[in-house]
């Protein structure tokens, strides 16, 4: 009976320190961020106000990775994704900038937004893929700083 007791006691002791291991979602999403950081992307989770014109609604907050931009006059732009391949500005006015578009094609569907701004460029994503999608990440956001 003794023995009983203490096992059931240690199991209630023990308990909660199982709510505190990731859960895989997030294991996952753990692992995207820091091969993110290892190939040199920068990364924060950042509030946002979304469009509500938007087919799905975006996290908030939602991760942001960014990159400093290098140009001395940049262009500065923002696109949403309203729907995969679907890039609209804050009017919903279709991207026809084919440069952008070029490299906008790259990223994958779960991308909810890319913008330029005087200093860096930042690309909102809902990290959702395998690493391999970080690759493709890094190429477009270097390539548009």
């Amino acid at each position: 009976m003794t023995v009983w007791l203490v096992v059931s006691i240690l199991l209630v002791v023990l308990s909660p320190l199982a709510w505190l291991r990731p859960s895989r979602a997030q294991s996952g999403r753990i692992a995207l961020r820091m091969e993110a950081r290892r190939i040199g992307l920068a990364m924060q989770l950042a509030p946002q106000e979304w469009p509500h014109w938007l087919a799905q609604e975006p996290p908030s907050p939602c991760a942001q990775y960014h990159r400093p931009r290098r140009s001395s006059k940049p262009l500065c732009w923002t696109y949403w994704q309203k729907s995969p391949g679907v890039w609209v500005n804050q009017w919903q006015e279709v991207c026809e900038d084919r440069a952008l578009l070029n490299h906008f094609e790259r990223l994958p569907d779960n991308v909810f937004k890319i913008e330029a701004d005087k200093q860096m460029i930042a690309l909102y994503w809902g990290e959702k893929g395998e690493a391999t999608v970080l690759l493709d990440i890094d190429a477009t956001l270097k390539a548009l700083a």
